[in-house]
């Protein structure tokens, strides 16, 4: 495979920065951009202590400042992983929409601007490069109390299905990642972010509750998975000219999801 350089948002911690050195390690140039500048230094520190740091330039792109992201729009890469991401958890039906609205600014609307302003470039300049996103495995199924967030993944899974095609003429590849719930710490910060508006005396789903039962869900071995496993593949996916345009890891969420889909048509109320 030929050398490429990949700029990846949300390269801060977890998938993001596990994909980024074990990227480098293979040859490829990163430019690995986090969200707040108390990230920048100790990642860069981290880089040159592997002795990767001819390899990996590490950046902030907030992508919620319009400056950051036109600067990002300078740099030359060849391909876009749209990584970055929070989520917001708690019924659909309590929780506050301007926190709904937030969770869509940020997965959805905001690595939206910055690939509209990456793919227009490389059709004016006629480079055939690869968006890439992080999608989930939520992007293909709603569990309760997960909507909010996931919706913004099948919304992404939307506009990358779209994409594909919108790009295909140009010579742009378009490609999502799906991963299960593996353990980086972003599932439990998204399942706390509930308790700082959820309110005994005002909704109806209690705190107690809620808390059980996401910490039943991370209990169990679907859970709590190895990262390494869906960063390994990563590692494989992002660089590369060929593949799945969906790649859900693991196989057997895969398998899962495409029995949930199934049934799907037989679902009554």
């Amino acid at each position: 495979m030929e050398t490429k350089t990949i700029l990846i948002t949300g390269a801060g911690s977890g998938f993001g920065k596990g994909a980024a050195i074990g990227m480098a390690k293979n040859g490829h140039n990163i430019i690995a951009t986090v969200h707040v500048s108390s990230q920048v230094t100790p990642l860069r520190e981290e880089v040159a202590a592997l002795g990767l740091s001819d390899k990996i330039r590490v950046e902030r792109l907030d992508l919620t400042d319009q400056y950051d992201i036109k600067q990002a729009l300078k740099w030359d890469f060849d391909v876009l992983w749209n990584n970055a991401g929070m989520g917001e958890a708690e019924s659909v039906w309590e929780i506050p929409v301007d926190i709904v609205r937030k969770n869509y600014e940020v997965n959805v609307f905001l690595p939206l601007v910055l690939t509209q302003g990456v793919v227009q470039r490389w059709v004016r300049e006629g480079k055939k490069g690869k968006v890439v996103f992080t999608s989930s495995m939520g992007g293909l199924f709603t569990p309760a109390n997960w909507g909010t967030y996931v919706s913004t993944k099948h919304a992404l899974e939307a506009f990358a299905e779209a994409m594909q095609q919108e790009l295909a003429a140009y010579g742009i590849k378009v490609q999502t990642i799906n991963p299960g719930a593996y353990y980086t710490g972003y599932n439990e910060t998204m399942a706390d972010n509930p308790f700082r508006w959820l309110d005994d005396e005002v909704n109806f789903t209690k705190r107690a509750d809620l808390r059980k039962g996401f910490d039943d869900f991370f209990a169990t071995p679907e859970g709590k998975m190895d990262p390494k496993e869906m960063i390994d593949r990563m590692i494989e996916i992002v660089p590369s000219d060929e593949g799945k345009f969906r790649n859900v890891v693991p196989k057997v969420i895969e398998d899962m999801l495409k029995d949930h889909q199934l049934k799907a048509w037989e679902n009554t109320i």
